[in-house]
């Protein structure tokens, strides 16, 4: 059993820009560390690494999907189910995520929720016309914002976006509107309107931004749901993190500086833009140098 796991990075280029899987065991698509998968190491090592909980409630597939997402172009307005659509659609799985906004292009903004209350008939006379996007709540971004996306709450990130991406081990995405796009072999790339309907969540909130006061040399909470626990740290100082009450693997993703981690005697660099997997029989790790990164995990 090895003290963590650097895995080899997986990008995928696509119409729209680049997204690079960090960690992710979505079938046909895991991602690799010494020869094998994390699926298969999971499968090895079980409970040692993903925590007891955690393999009783997911078994064999990672539950996380972890990607750096750089838009060149507006990803199309899109949607998610949640676990219990997807599986009256056929899916394993739904797909909550959430944003974390690093460097971003200056103007750079995002879509996230509806603005104005709209019945399933509004929505689609709107989707018809391609005026979808004036009901959607529209935001500037810059580095350290950070969205929630629930599955069932309609978004899109915009050209200049540069972000982490934390979600659920599924790659369920339906299309409301692209913009009349093309794919590469010039035909209009496939819309799911059907799928997309049984999924929308109507709800109208006042902000959809997750609002957080930044704070040096501790660990900031950003979300907490059923499906992972995320947190930012910001360090100038060497510190010491227990995870001796967690029962659940740790993901260190690295955002600015690097910083070198003590994990039970093995010394190992995390730059920025690189994540770690810490298992979950390991209960402390020290950091030894100024860096920023996440931290997430499942409880």
């Amino acid at each position: 059993m090895m003290n963590y796991y650097k895995f080899t990075p997986l990008p995928k280029n696509l119409i729209w820009g680049t997204e690079i899987w960090q960690i992710s065991g979505v079938p046909g698509s895991e991602t690799m560390c010494e020869g094998q998968n994390i699926n298969d190491i999971v499968k090895k090592e079980k409970a040692r690494l993903v925590g007891e909980a955690n393999y009783k409630r997911f078994g064999d597939e990672f539950p996380l999907l972890i990607k750096f997402i750089d838009a060149h172009q507006d990803l199309s307005i899109q949607v998610h189910p949640t676990d219990e659509v997807a599986h009256r659609q056929g899916k394993p799985r739904g797909k909550t995520e959430m944003w974390y906004l690093l460097d971003s292009k200056p103007g750079a903004a995002l879509y996230n929720g509806l603005k104005e209350q709209l019945t399933p008939e509004q929505y689609e006379e709107m989707v018809n016309k391609k005026t979808i996007c004036d009901a959607l709540a529209k935001y500037e971004v810059k580095d350290g914002d950070c969205f929630f996306i629930p599955a069932g709450r309609i978004h899109a990130i915009l050209s200049g976006c540069y972000l982490v991406e934390i979600q659920q081990t599924s790659d369920v995405t339906y299309r409301i509107y692209d913009y009349d796009r093309r794919d590469k072999d010039g035909k209009p790339r496939q819309l799911h309107t059907k799928e997309a309907a049984e999924s929308i969540d109507y709800t109208v909130y006042a902000d959809y931004q997750t609002h957080y006061t930044p704070r040096k040399n501790e660990s900031v909470v950003l979300v907490e749901c059923p499906h992972f626990t995320t947190a930012v740290y910001d360090l100038t100082e060497p510190m010491t993190i227990d995870y001796s009450e967690l029962d659940s693997f740790v993901a260190l993703i690295g955002l600015k500086g690097e910083g070198t981690l003590n994990i039970d005697g093995d010394e190992v660099v995390l730059h920025a833009g690189e994540t770690i997997l810490i298992p979950a029989y390991i209960k402390e790790v020290e950091i030894n140098s100024t860096i920023k990164f996440l931290e997430t995990y499942v409880r």
